[in-house]
C-alpha cells in the first residue's frame, strides 16, 4: 500500500486521490495526518503537505484541495516535460506542479461553477474551457499525469506496480429520433407531408409516401446492420433511446406506440439498451422519473445509465437530479461539436459535488468525441489523423475510448457516407 502523510486528510484530497492512484494506476493507497504513523510505514509512502517532512518523496500541496467553496484560483499553465501542467509547487517538491490539485480543478469541472456565458441550450461552451483556451483540449491529461506520477514514484520505489484497467472501447449511439416517417401518427404525418410540399421537398416527400407503403424503408431504421456490426467487431455498442412525450425538441416516435416500444425490447436482446434523457426532462426531475419508469417497464430490466439531450450537463445539479432519479452512470460528459475530453480524462469518475464537498454515487464516463462534430473535417485525412492520434493517447494510458454516434446522422441525406465511418472507428478501435 502507499500511503500518504497530509496535514489535513480533506475530502477533496482523498477523492483526487483515489481517483488517480486507485482507478487510473491501480494502486492501494492510504491516508494519514499522524507523524509517527507515517514514519513507521516501511512501504512507498509521500508527504502532502507545505513542508517536506524528512527525506521523503514530497509534493507540496496547492490550498484548493484544502479549501470549501467556490472561490476565484490563479492559473498560469506551464510546461512539465511536453505537458501542460499548472499550480506550480517550487524546488523542494519532487514534482513541479501540484498534479492533484491540477487534477481536482479539472475533473470535479471547477470552472463550470464560476460565472460563464451559457450557450442556446444552456451548456458551458467548450471555448470558455482551460483546456481549450491552452491547446489540451484533446488530451486525456490527468490520466497523462498519473502516468508520469507513477515514473516519478518508481523511481524511489521500484518495487511500486501499477495495475490499472486495459483499453476498453465502448462506442455509444444517441437514438433520439428512432425513425425518419414511419410510426409517427397520422396528424405529425400529415403535417410533416404538407410541410414537405410547401418547401417542395420533392425527394422527401417521395421517400415519406414510400415509408408510409412499407416502414422497413425509414432511412433510420438500421438497427439490423448496427447490431451486425458490434457483433461482427464486439465492440459492446450501447444505445440509449429516448423515450418521452412530444416536445419543442423532442420530436422522436410516442412512447406509447407499439412498433417503437417492439424495436427497443429487440434492440435489447443484443446490445446494452438505457435513457436517452428528453430536453424536457433536464429540469424536472418528475418527467426524468417517469421516462426511466417507462423505458423499464418495456425492457422488464432496471435503467442505470443515462445521456442528456444535446449533451446538456449543467454542474451539479444535472447529477443531483440523475442521482434523485436512481442514475448511477453517465454518458453525457463531453462535448457535441468539439473533439476532446471535456473533464481532461479518459477514465470514468465519481462526481464530486463542490458544493456539498463530497463524492457522489453516479460514475461519469467521459466521451472522447460526437459525430457532429466530425462535420466540420471537409478532409478525410485529417479527420483519422485527428482520431488515430486519440485513440493513441487513450490506449496508451490504458483508458476508455468512447464515440457517439446519433441516429439522425447515421441515417440522414449527408455527403459523408455515415454508416461506412462508423464501420471504419469499430474496426480501428475495437482492440
Amino acid at each position: 500500500m502507499l500511503l500518504i502523510y497530509t496535514h489535513k486528510v480533506s475530502p477533496r484530497f482523498t477523492y483526487i486521490a483515489r481517483q488517480l492512484f486507485t482507478r487510473i494506476l491501480g494502486i492501494e493507497v492510504g491516508f494519514s495526518s499522524k507523524v509517527e504513523d507515517f514514519i513507521k510505514h516501511k512501504g512507498p509512502k509521500i508527504t502532502y503537505t507545505r513542508q517536506p517532512l524528512q527525506n521523503e518523496f514530497f509534493v507540496r500541496s496547492h490550498e484548493l484541495l484544502f479549501q470549501q467553496g467556490i472561490g476565484e484560483v490563479d492559473i498560469q499553465v506551464g510546461d512539465w516535460e511536453g505537458l501542460p501542467c499548472f499550480f506550480r509547487t517550487g524546488e523542494r517538491s519532487n514534482l513541479p506542479y501540484d498534479i492533484f490539485a491540477a487534477s481536482f480543478y479539472l475533473i470535479s469541472r471547477y470552472e463550470e461553477y464560476l460565472p460563464h456565458v451559457k450557450d442556446l441550450h444552456g451548456r458551458f461552451p467548450p471555448r470558455e474551457s482551460l483546456a481549450f483556451a491552452h491547446g489540451f483540449l484533446r488530451l486525456p491529461l490527468v490520466d497523462l499525469w498519473a502516468q508520469k506520477l507513477l515514473e516519478k514514484l518508481r523511481e524511489r520505489f521500484p518495487e511500486l506496480r501499477g495495475r490499472g484497467e486495459a483499453y476498453r472501447f465502448r462506442p455509444v449511439v444517441d437514438v433520439t429520433t428512432s425513425h425518419c416517417y414511419a410510426h409517427r401518427g397520422f396528424f405529425r404525418g400529415m403535417a410533416g407531408l404538407l410541410f414537405d410540399l410547401s418547401r417542395f421537398r420533392l425527394k422527401r416527400v417521395w421517400e415519406r409516401l414510400r415509408v408510409w407503403v412499407k416502414p422497413s424503408l425509414d432511412p433510420y431504421d438500421n438497427y439490423n446492420r448496427l447490431i451486425g456490426l458490434d457483433q461482427k467487431y464486439g465492440a459492446r455498442t450501447q444505445f440509449f433511446f429516448q423515450f418521452a412525450e412530444y416536445s419543442t425538441y423532442d420530436k422522436n416516435v410516442s412512447p406509447y406506440n407499439n412498433a417503437f416500444r417492439y424495436l427497443i425490447k429487440s434492440v435489447a436482446d443484443y446490445c446494452t439498451v438505457s435513457l436517452a434523457v428528453s430536453y424536457t426532462a433536464f429540469q424536472d426531475v418528475e418527467t426524468l422519473k417517469e421516462e426511466k419508469r417507462r423505458l423499464s417497464e418495456v425492457l422488464h430490466r432496471p435503467i442505470h445509465a443515462s445521456r442528456l439531450r444535446y449533451n446538456r450537463v449543467e454542474v451539479p445539479y444535472t447529477y443531483r437530479n440523475l442521482i434523485e432519479a436512481e442514475f448511477t452512470e453517465d454518458f453525457t460528459m463531453g462535448y457535441t461539436h468539439e473533439i476532446g475530453f471535456r473533464a481532461s480524462t479518459c477514465t470514468p469518475f465519481f462526481f464530486y459535488d463542490i458544493a456539498l464537498e463530497a463524492q457522489q454515487p453516479i460514475k461519469v464516463h467521459p466521451f472522447a468525441f460526437h459525430d457532429y462534430a466530425l462535420l466540420a473535417y471537409s478532409s478525410p485525412r485529417v479527420l483519422w489523423e485527428d482520431l488515430d492520434r486519440i485513440h493513441a493517447q487513450v490506449k496508451s494510458v490504458g483508458g476508455q475510448l468512447i464515440p457517439v454516434f446519433s441516429n439522425e446522422l447515421l441515417g440522414g441525406e449527408q455527403q459523408t457516407d455515415w454508416l461506412g465511418l462508423y464501420e471504419e472507428v469499430l474496426k480501428r478501435y475495437h482492440a
